[in-house]
C-alpha cells in the first residue's frame, strides 16, 4: 500500500509542478502580448506602419493563456461555478451528484484532449497552414490542448477520489 501511495504524493508534486509552469508561462505571454500591442500602439501613433503580424500573435497568445491557465483555475476553483442545486442537496445525494459532475468534466476535458490531439496530428502530418497576416502552422492552434486537457481532466479526478470538493470553501455570497 505504501508504494500505491508514494506513487500517488509523487504525481500530485508533479502535477502541481506543472500546473505552476502552465500558469507562470500563461503570465508571461500575457505580458509578452502587452508589450507587443504596446510597441504596435506606438509606432502607428508615430506615423509609421506596425508590423502586421501583432493581431495574429496576439489572437494565439489569448488562447494559450486559456489553455495555460484552465488547469490551475480549476486547481484553485478560480472558475465560474453555479452550484444553485449543490447547495441545496445534502447527504448521499449531494455526494453521488458531486460524482456524476466530476464524471462528466472528466468525460468532456478528456474529449478535448483527445480531439486536440488528433486535430494538431493530423494538421501537422499534413502540413496545414493557419494563414492569417503571417503563416503558422495549424498545428500550434492544437498543441496545448492535450496538456492541458488532461491537466484539467486530472484536477477533476482529484475531486472525484476525494482529495478536494469543487464545492466546499465558496463562500454563499457566490451561489448563483
Amino acid at each position: 500500500m505504501q508504494p500505491v501511495h508514494d506513487l500517488f504524493a509523487w504525481w500530485g508534486k508533479v502535477q502541481t509542478f506543472l500546473i505552476n509552469v502552465f500558469v507562470i508561462l500563461a503570465g508571461a505571454l500575457v505580458l509578452a502580448a502587452i508589450f507587443l500591442i504596446i510597441v504596435d500602439v506606438c509606432i502607428r501613433a508615430l506615423g509609421y506602419k506596425p508590423p502586421g503580424y501583432t493581431v495574429a500573435v496576439v489572437e494565439y497568445v489569448l488562447l494559450y493563456f486559456v489553455l495555460l491557465s484552465a488547469p490551475y483555475l480549476v486547481r484553485t476553483k478560480g472558475h465560474v461555478l453555479t452550484d444553485i442545486l449543490i447547495q441545496r442537496l445534502q447527504g448521499r445525494l449531494r455526494n453521488f451528484v458531486e460524482k456524476v459532475i466530476y464524471l462528466i468534466c472528466i468525460s468532456i476535458s478528456l474529449t478535448f484532449a483527445f480531439v486536440g490531439g488528433v486535430i494538431c496530428f493530423d494538421s501537422f502530418q499534413m502540413g496545414y497552414m493557419d494563414e492569417r497576416s503571417i503563416d503558422v502552422p495549424y498545428w500550434l492552434m492544437y498543441a496545448l490542448f492535450p496538456p492541458s486537457f488532461l491537466l484539467i481532466a486530472l484536477e477533476f479526478l482529484r475531486y472525484l477520489v476525494g482529495i478536494d470538493s469543487m464545492f466546499s470553501k465558496r463562500d454563499k455570497s457566490e451561489v448563483v
